[in-house]
């Protein structure tokens, strides 16, 4: 079997292609709060991926992952993971594959921000009133420039 070829983290001329259905799995378990199932659903479908447009896939899962361990109280893992997510989303601005990429990182780099305020100590309660999801641009806004 030959090993997939793996890219590094840019733009994917595949943006523009619609998403494929692990990824929109995967978003619906995010969206559910499911953070364990869409890593699992997201990681199938990133480890395959050979075009750069697998961190994408790759940083949605991430942030979850950052949620699922702020839900279990553990803050340094929370900031990390976050912190990681939005690093590998950032090349995926303002949308890919139908992705509102720009509205997450800017609800999770809030988010994000504020945990790392108020530090391990002062943990916010799980979940915070407005906790980010992952929103989709109808084609016609994300030929816009959105």
């Amino acid at each position: 079997m030959t090993p997939i070829r793996k890219s590094k983290p840019g733009p994917s001329l595949r943006c523009s292609d619609a998403p494929p259905d692990g990824l929109l799995r995967g978003i619906e378990e995010f969206n559910r709060g499911e953070f364990f199932e869409q890593h699992e659903t997201l990681e199938a479908i990133w480890i395959k991926e050979p075009d750069p447009v697998r961190y994408l896939y790759q940083g949605i899962l991430q942030v979850g992952v950052g949620f699922y361990h702020w839900r279990r109280g553990n803050w340094r893992g929370a900031v990390a993971k976050l912190r990681q997510g939005l690093e590998k989303l950032e090349s995926y601005r303002p949308s890919c594959m139908t992705i509102d990429v720009e509205r997450l990182i800017t609800e999770t780099t809030s988010l994000k921000q504020e945990l790392e305020r108020r530090g391990a100590a002062d943990l916010l309660p799980f979940p915070a009133a407005g906790l980010p999801k992952v929103h989709r641009v109808r084609p016609a806004e994300k030929l816009a420039g959105r």
